[in-house]
Protein backbone atom coordinates (compact mmCIF):
# COMPACT_ATOMS: atom_id res chain seq x y z
CA UNK A 1 0.00 0.00 0.00
CA UNK A 2 1.36 3.79 -0.82
CA UNK A 3 1.32 6.27 1.16
CA UNK A 4 1.13 9.93 1.50
CA UNK A 5 4.26 11.36 2.45
CA UNK A 6 3.84 14.24 5.37
CA UNK A 7 5.94 17.27 5.13
CA UNK A 8 6.46 19.31 8.26
CA UNK A 9 9.01 21.72 8.57
CA UNK A 10 10.89 21.84 11.70
CA UNK A 11 13.83 24.35 12.82
CA UNK A 12 16.63 24.23 15.45
CA UNK A 13 17.27 26.74 18.43
CA UNK A 14 20.19 26.77 20.30
CA UNK A 15 20.49 24.81 23.51
CA UNK A 16 20.41 25.78 27.07
CA UNK A 17 23.51 24.62 28.64
CA UNK A 18 24.96 26.81 31.23
CA UNK A 19 22.76 26.09 35.00
CA UNK A 20 23.31 22.43 35.99
CA UNK A 21 20.39 19.64 36.42
CA UNK A 22 20.10 16.81 38.14
CA UNK A 23 21.17 13.52 36.07
CA UNK A 24 18.86 11.60 35.69
CA UNK A 25 15.80 13.46 36.37
CA UNK A 26 13.12 15.12 34.82
CA UNK A 27 13.38 19.24 34.79
CA UNK A 28 10.89 20.72 37.32
CA UNK A 29 9.10 23.39 35.88
CA UNK A 30 8.31 26.60 37.98
CA UNK A 31 4.83 27.89 37.05
CA UNK A 32 4.79 31.70 38.21
CA UNK A 33 1.66 33.13 38.79
CA UNK A 34 0.59 36.09 35.87
CA UNK A 35 -0.38 39.43 36.40
CA UNK A 36 -3.12 41.28 34.11
CA UNK A 37 -3.32 44.61 33.38
CA UNK A 38 -6.00 45.88 30.93
CA UNK A 39 -6.53 49.70 29.70
CA UNK A 40 -9.78 50.55 28.13
CA UNK A 41 -10.18 53.76 26.03
CA UNK A 42 -13.76 54.33 24.46
CA UNK A 43 -12.70 52.49 21.57
CA UNK A 44 -9.83 50.06 22.54
CA UNK A 45 -8.97 47.90 24.95
CA UNK A 46 -5.16 46.44 25.43
CA UNK A 47 -3.84 43.89 27.35
CA UNK A 48 -0.42 42.89 29.10
CA UNK A 49 0.36 40.09 30.47
CA UNK A 50 3.37 39.30 32.13
CA UNK A 51 5.41 37.51 35.27
CA UNK A 52 5.49 39.78 37.96
CA UNK A 53 9.40 39.47 38.04
CA UNK A 54 9.64 40.02 34.55
CA UNK A 55 12.54 37.24 34.23
CA UNK A 56 10.04 35.72 31.25
CA UNK A 57 8.92 38.39 28.80
CA UNK A 58 8.22 36.24 25.53
CA UNK A 59 6.13 37.78 22.80
CA UNK A 60 5.35 36.82 19.13
CA UNK A 61 5.89 39.93 17.12
CA UNK A 62 3.72 40.30 14.29
CA UNK A 63 3.95 40.92 10.52
CA UNK A 64 4.11 44.03 8.91
CA UNK A 65 3.88 45.69 12.80
CA UNK A 66 7.20 48.23 14.10
CA UNK A 67 7.56 46.87 17.66
CA UNK A 68 9.43 49.12 19.83
CA UNK A 69 10.59 47.80 22.88
CA UNK A 70 12.06 48.89 26.18
CA UNK A 71 15.36 46.89 27.53
CA UNK A 72 14.79 46.96 31.39
CA UNK A 73 18.56 47.34 33.04
CA UNK A 74 18.88 44.43 35.08
CA UNK A 75 22.04 44.86 36.54
CA UNK A 76 23.36 48.32 34.81
CA UNK A 77 20.95 50.30 36.93
CA UNK A 78 21.54 53.54 35.29
CA UNK A 79 21.75 52.47 32.19
CA UNK A 80 19.33 52.28 29.28
CA UNK A 81 18.06 50.39 26.49
CA UNK A 82 15.46 50.23 23.60
CA UNK A 83 14.64 47.68 20.47
CA UNK A 84 12.42 47.99 17.08
CA UNK A 85 11.35 45.19 15.99
CA UNK A 86 10.15 44.36 12.62
CA UNK A 87 8.97 40.91 11.11
CA UNK A 88 8.15 40.21 7.18
CA UNK A 89 8.00 37.59 5.42
CA UNK A 90 11.95 37.27 5.47
CA UNK A 91 12.95 37.21 9.14
CA UNK A 92 12.59 39.36 11.95
CA UNK A 93 14.81 42.38 11.80
CA UNK A 94 16.38 43.91 15.71
CA UNK A 95 17.50 47.63 15.82
CA UNK A 96 19.01 47.68 19.33
CA UNK A 97 20.48 50.90 20.95
CA UNK A 98 22.25 51.12 24.72
CA UNK A 99 23.14 54.28 26.61
CA UNK A 100 24.45 55.09 29.54
CA UNK A 101 26.63 52.22 29.63
CA UNK A 102 29.28 52.30 32.52
CA UNK A 103 32.87 52.44 31.42
CA UNK A 104 34.17 49.45 32.45
CA UNK A 105 31.83 47.70 29.82
CA UNK A 106 32.94 47.03 26.51
CA UNK A 107 31.75 44.24 25.43
CA UNK A 108 27.28 43.21 25.29
CA UNK A 109 26.25 40.48 23.41
CA UNK A 110 22.34 40.15 22.78
CA UNK A 111 20.38 37.02 22.75
CA UNK A 112 17.07 36.16 22.13
CA UNK A 113 14.98 33.63 24.24
CA UNK A 114 12.21 32.08 22.52
CA UNK A 115 9.03 30.14 23.70
CA UNK A 116 10.97 26.98 24.66
CA UNK A 117 13.72 28.63 26.13
CA UNK A 118 16.20 28.24 24.12
CA UNK A 119 18.47 30.79 23.19
CA UNK A 120 20.01 32.10 20.45
CA UNK A 121 23.23 34.82 19.93
CA UNK A 122 21.61 37.84 17.75
CA UNK A 123 25.83 39.36 17.91
CA UNK A 124 28.33 41.62 19.91
CA UNK A 125 27.00 45.27 21.07
CA UNK A 126 30.29 46.78 20.56
CA UNK A 127 30.42 49.94 23.31
CA UNK A 128 32.17 52.69 23.06
CA UNK A 129 31.70 56.40 24.95
CA UNK A 130 28.82 54.47 26.95
CA UNK A 131 26.90 53.82 23.77
CA UNK A 132 26.10 51.14 21.39
CA UNK A 133 24.44 49.93 18.92
CA UNK A 134 23.29 46.31 16.81
CA UNK A 135 21.12 45.75 14.09
CA UNK A 136 20.74 42.29 12.85
CA UNK A 137 17.87 39.66 11.59
CA UNK A 138 16.72 36.53 13.40
CA UNK A 139 13.94 33.61 11.92
CA UNK A 140 12.33 33.70 15.20
CA UNK A 141 8.77 34.84 15.30
CA UNK A 142 8.26 34.54 19.42
CA UNK A 143 10.96 35.29 21.61
CA UNK A 144 12.58 38.03 24.24
CA UNK A 145 15.41 39.68 24.82
CA UNK A 146 18.47 39.40 26.97
CA UNK A 147 21.63 41.33 26.95
CA UNK A 148 24.44 40.01 28.84
CA UNK A 149 28.27 39.90 29.39
CA UNK A 150 28.78 36.10 28.54
CA UNK A 151 29.57 35.36 25.09
CA UNK A 152 28.51 32.45 24.55
CA UNK A 153 25.50 31.66 26.50
CA UNK A 154 23.93 28.19 26.27
CA UNK A 155 20.94 29.05 28.91
CA UNK A 156 19.01 31.28 30.57
CA UNK A 157 17.97 30.53 33.67
CA UNK A 158 17.96 32.54 37.37
CA UNK A 159 21.74 32.62 37.49
CA UNK A 160 22.16 33.94 33.99
CA UNK A 161 24.63 37.21 33.97
CA UNK A 162 21.68 39.55 32.71
CA UNK A 163 22.80 43.20 31.76
CA UNK A 164 18.89 44.02 29.95
CA UNK A 165 15.91 42.04 29.49
CA UNK A 166 13.54 43.18 27.23
CA UNK A 167 9.97 44.59 28.86
CA UNK A 168 6.76 43.41 26.99
CA UNK A 169 5.25 46.46 25.52
CA UNK A 170 1.40 47.42 26.08
CA UNK A 171 -0.92 45.64 24.05
CA UNK A 172 0.80 42.36 23.60
CA UNK A 173 0.78 38.73 26.26
CA UNK A 174 3.21 36.26 26.92
CA UNK A 175 2.95 33.52 24.98
CA UNK A 176 3.28 30.51 27.57
CA UNK A 177 6.55 28.77 28.10
CA UNK A 178 6.44 25.24 25.93
CA UNK A 179 5.83 23.60 22.56
CA UNK A 180 2.14 23.18 21.95
CA UNK A 181 0.03 21.97 18.85
CA UNK A 182 -0.82 18.91 16.65
CA UNK A 183 0.18 17.18 14.66
CA UNK A 184 -1.86 14.31 12.52
CA UNK A 185 -4.21 14.50 15.13
CA UNK A 186 -2.23 13.86 18.45
CA UNK A 187 -0.94 16.51 20.49
CA UNK A 188 2.53 17.63 20.77
CA UNK A 189 3.99 17.44 24.34
CA UNK A 190 5.17 19.61 26.46
CA UNK A 191 8.12 17.44 27.51
CA UNK A 192 11.72 18.23 27.77
CA UNK A 193 14.89 15.75 28.41
CA UNK A 194 17.35 17.60 30.48
CA UNK A 195 20.35 16.70 32.57
CA UNK A 196 23.70 16.95 33.84
CA UNK A 197 26.29 14.75 32.75
CA UNK A 198 28.82 13.49 35.08
CA UNK A 199 32.24 13.86 34.29
CA UNK A 200 32.01 17.05 31.77
CA UNK A 201 34.44 19.82 33.11
CA UNK A 202 32.50 21.96 33.14
CA UNK A 203 29.54 20.32 33.45
CA UNK A 204 26.80 20.39 30.52
CA UNK A 205 23.62 20.53 30.62
CA UNK A 206 21.18 19.67 27.70
CA UNK A 207 17.63 20.71 27.19
CA UNK A 208 15.81 18.86 24.34
CA UNK A 209 12.23 18.83 23.61
CA UNK A 210 10.58 15.49 22.59
CA UNK A 211 9.43 15.14 19.02
CA UNK A 212 6.44 13.37 19.74
CA UNK A 213 6.81 10.21 17.66
CA UNK A 214 3.90 8.50 18.84
CA UNK A 215 2.11 11.45 16.75
CA UNK A 216 3.81 10.56 13.53
CA UNK A 217 2.13 8.57 10.92
CA UNK A 218 4.08 4.89 10.20
CA UNK A 219 5.43 4.14 7.61
CA UNK A 220 5.40 7.88 5.86
CA UNK A 221 8.42 10.12 5.81
CA UNK A 222 8.13 13.56 8.46
CA UNK A 223 10.47 16.34 7.04
CA UNK A 224 12.01 19.13 9.26
CA UNK A 225 15.49 21.13 9.33
CA UNK A 226 17.64 22.13 11.73
CA UNK A 227 19.89 25.77 12.54
CA UNK A 228 23.26 24.90 14.13
CA UNK A 229 25.37 27.14 16.44
CA UNK A 230 28.70 27.01 17.65
CA UNK A 231 31.43 25.39 15.55
CA UNK A 232 28.60 24.46 12.86
CA UNK A 233 27.29 28.14 12.48
CA UNK A 234 26.18 28.52 8.99
CA UNK A 235 25.80 24.72 8.46
CA UNK A 236 22.55 23.32 7.72
CA UNK A 237 20.80 19.88 7.60
CA UNK A 238 17.45 18.28 6.66
CA UNK A 239 15.97 15.68 8.82
CA UNK A 240 13.84 12.92 7.82
CA UNK A 241 11.67 10.81 10.52
CA UNK A 242 9.98 7.29 9.24
CA UNK A 243 8.95 5.74 12.19
CA UNK A 244 8.67 2.31 10.63
CA UNK A 245 5.38 -0.08 11.45
CA UNK A 246 7.42 -2.76 12.42
CA UNK A 247 8.37 -0.70 15.65
CA UNK A 248 12.34 1.19 15.14
CA UNK A 249 11.68 4.72 13.45
CA UNK A 250 14.75 5.73 10.82
CA UNK A 251 16.28 9.02 11.36
CA UNK A 252 18.59 10.44 8.31
CA UNK A 253 20.31 13.54 8.73
CA UNK A 254 21.54 15.71 5.74
CA UNK A 255 24.02 18.07 6.74
CA UNK A 256 25.17 21.22 3.76
CA UNK A 257 27.64 23.86 3.85
CA UNK A 258 29.64 22.21 6.85
CA UNK A 259 32.37 24.46 8.16
CA UNK A 260 35.92 22.05 9.16
CA UNK A 261 35.79 20.77 12.92
CA UNK A 262 37.78 22.05 15.36
CA UNK A 263 40.85 20.58 15.59
CA UNK A 264 40.47 16.95 17.62
CA UNK A 265 36.78 16.85 18.00
CA UNK A 266 34.01 15.64 15.86
CA UNK A 267 29.91 16.19 15.01
CA UNK A 268 27.71 13.32 17.01
CA UNK A 269 24.37 13.18 16.51
CA UNK A 270 22.20 11.83 19.45
CA UNK A 271 18.33 10.74 20.35
CA UNK A 272 17.19 11.84 23.73
CA UNK A 273 14.91 9.95 25.57
CA UNK A 274 12.32 11.14 28.02
CA UNK A 275 13.55 9.96 31.15
CA UNK A 276 17.37 10.94 29.83
CA UNK A 277 18.49 8.35 27.96
CA UNK A 278 21.54 8.85 25.48
CA UNK A 279 21.49 6.97 21.92
CA UNK A 280 24.23 7.65 19.40
CA UNK A 281 23.15 7.94 15.84
CA UNK A 282 25.97 8.40 14.30
CA UNK A 283 29.01 11.13 14.17
CA UNK A 284 30.64 13.10 11.28
CA UNK A 285 34.65 13.54 11.56
CA UNK A 286 34.49 16.83 8.93
CA UNK A 287 37.93 17.14 6.97
CA UNK A 288 38.82 20.94 5.12
CA UNK A 289 36.83 20.72 1.56
CA UNK A 290 34.50 18.64 2.70
CA UNK A 291 30.97 20.84 3.18
CA UNK A 292 28.36 17.47 3.38
CA UNK A 293 27.26 14.36 5.00
CA UNK A 294 24.67 12.69 5.76
CA UNK A 295 24.05 10.05 8.75
CA UNK A 296 21.59 7.29 8.63
CA UNK A 297 20.48 5.29 11.78
CA UNK A 298 17.72 4.31 13.23
CA UNK A 299 16.10 4.13 17.31
CA UNK A 300 13.56 2.17 19.65
CA UNK A 301 13.32 4.62 21.63
CA UNK A 302 9.00 5.38 21.36
CA UNK A 303 9.61 8.81 21.44
CA UNK A 304 12.87 11.18 21.51
CA UNK A 305 14.00 14.73 20.99
CA UNK A 306 17.32 14.99 18.55
CA UNK A 307 20.50 16.75 19.55
CA UNK A 308 23.95 17.51 17.83
CA UNK A 309 26.99 18.07 19.72
CA UNK A 310 30.51 18.83 19.25
CA UNK A 311 32.54 15.73 21.35
CA UNK A 312 36.45 15.14 21.49
CA UNK A 313 37.59 12.71 18.74
CA UNK A 314 39.20 10.15 21.41
CA UNK A 315 36.37 10.34 23.65
CA UNK A 316 34.60 7.13 24.64
CA UNK A 317 31.68 7.96 26.57
CA UNK A 318 28.58 6.37 25.93
CA UNK A 319 26.69 9.94 26.59
CA UNK A 320 27.08 13.38 25.06
CA UNK A 321 29.79 15.64 27.20
CA UNK A 322 30.66 18.57 24.88
CA UNK A 323 28.72 21.37 23.86
CA UNK A 324 25.08 21.35 22.62
CA UNK A 325 25.54 23.11 18.77
CA UNK A 326 21.64 22.35 18.00
CA UNK A 327 18.56 20.85 18.28
CA UNK A 328 15.39 19.55 16.12
CA UNK A 329 12.02 21.01 17.29
CA UNK A 330 8.40 21.22 15.43
CA UNK A 331 8.15 24.97 13.83
CA UNK A 332 4.54 26.04 15.53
Amino acid sequence: MSTKAATIVAGAILILSAGPLALGQQPTTTTQPTTTTVTQTPTTVTKTVQHPDGSYTVIEYPVGKEVKISLNPVTLKQSKGVATILRDDEGTKVILNVSDVPADVTAINLYAVDDTGAVTLLGPIEVANGAGTLTTTTPLSKFMLIASPEASLTAYDPNTKVFFRSAVPEGFAVVPLGSHGKRDGAPVGERVSATTTAGATPATSYKVPMLNIPGFRRGTDTEMKIKFSGAMTGARANVIITPRKDGPAEVKMRFHELTEAPAGQIYVVWAVSPDNKFVKLGQIVNAPGRNEAEIRSETALADFGLLVTTEEASGTSADPLGPAIGVVEIVK
